[in-house]
């Protein structure tokens, strides 16, 4: 059979299963959910390496106060760092290639209306609320509102991702031409020059600019190759022609995603020397999302998620995925409130500390966005 007309039919078997018996993709509700606590460990773990001065995220300089900080931090954070990650591989595995009978219009106008209101109110509310316990000052706050077309406010860093994402949504109609005709060797290249692309920053600290880069050039040889554009490709090669049987995904999705927890892990671990002032970039050189190891633990958990053959998840698993959206950008203003109980006033010690405020930001921001899901026109507020 060509391989073109082969790969069509080659959908495996847990996709097989859930489009024909139910609307929900199961291990996917599982995914959502993971990811996002996963994001709220990442930011409970920046408050142990902020320098001095800085917010509940860490800043441009990161300063470790003990042996064990940089010990807990590292694992926690580290293994954490798949979180963005699965977020887009889940948006991808959902949304691509676009549908046949959907215009781009029609898409744009979709995921805008999904996205874009809740974006847009939490900038505004991170721009103002602040004000009324002293995080910021009106000087701050009018600076934050008067840019909230240009970027995220002061004290909601983790909005970062929301543009990276929309960027993903902008491009989705212009590449699923090419997805819905490439071949899996096809795909299989592509994806290998993103995996190369993603040993970049490593090839710049070790020999410096490579492949056409230099002061007035940044867009290297496997520039239109690099960044979140690789996950979504790597999301369609998996859900369409990736055959192989579950115990293989597991097998191969443990092996991967302790690889890539080790080397992420490490990658931290051996620079961040306590005591001293670090720039944060630098020490989280293998924390970037498209690095190399971040690729490999990210998909080996994804490839561990698609062996859960569940019919149905529990209610609160497809509650805590519908709500996730809403929980992530909600999610700083509770933080701080955490770490002030569990750093602070109880000084717990970091291994215990770091998932106590996750997991107790976790359920209060559940709790919030399930309370605010029952207004009217809640979806405008939490998506």
């Amino acid at each position: 059979m060509h391989e073109k007309n082969k790969h069509k039919s080659s959908y495996t078997n847990y996709e097989l299963e859930y489009s024909k018996k139910m609307k929900r993709i199961v291990f996917l509700d599982y995914v959502r959910v993971f990811a996002c606590f996963l994001v709220m460990v990442v930011h409970a773990s920046e408050n142990f390496y902020g320098a001095p001065g800085a917010t509940d995220m860490v800043g441009p300089q990161s300063y470790l106060a003990s042996e064990t900080d940089r010990l807990w931090v590292a694992v926690y954070d580290g293994f954490s760092r798949m979180a963005v990650p699965l977020f887009m591989i889940v948006s991808a595995f959902l949304l691509v290639p676009m549908k046949e009978e959907q215009t781009s219009w029609q898409f744009y106008r979709q995921r805008c209306l999904r996205i874009l209101p809740p974006f847009f109110i939490f900038m505004i509310l991170y721009s103002t609320l602040p004000l009324l316990w002293g995080q910021i000052d009106g000087e701050t706050s009018f600076k934050d509102m008067s840019r909230i077309f240009l970027n995220f406010p002061t004290l909601a860093g983790h909005l970062w991702f929301m543009y990276p994402l929309i960027s993903l949504y902008l491009f989705i109609p212009i590449i699923s031409p090419w997805l819905k005709k490439a071949t899996a060797k096809e795909e299989r290249f592509f994806i290998g020059l993103f995996l190369l692309s993603t040993c970049m920053p490593y090839f710049n600290r070790w020999f410096g600019e490579v492949w056409g880069q230099c002061f007035w050039n940044e867009y290297h040889m496997l520039w239109y190759f690099s960044g979140y554009l690789g996950y979504l490709v790597l999301a369609h090669y998996i859900r369409v022609h990736l055959t192989w049987n579950r115990s293989k995904r597991l097998t191969i999705g443990t092996i991967l995603m302790i690889v890539g927890a080790a080397l992420t892990i490490y990658s931290f671990y051996i620079q961040a020397i306590p005591g001293e002032l670090h720039t944060t970039p630098v020490i989280e050189i293998g924390w970037a999302f498209c690095t190399i190891n971040c690729v490999i633990l990210t998909a080996g958990t994804f490839l561990m998620f698609t062996c859960i053959n569940r019919p149905k998840a529990p209610q609160i698993i497809t509650e805590m995925s519908k709500l996730s959206y809403g929980m992530y950008l909600m999610h700083i203003f509770w933080l701080g409130l955490w770490v002030t109980v569990f750093k602070q006033t109880l000084e717990l010690p970091t291994v215990a500390a770091i998932p106590c405020i996750a997991i107790s930001t976790f359920i209060s921001c559940y709790i919030t966005a399930k309370i605010i899901s029952f207004i009217p026109g809640s979806k405008w507020i939490i998506g």
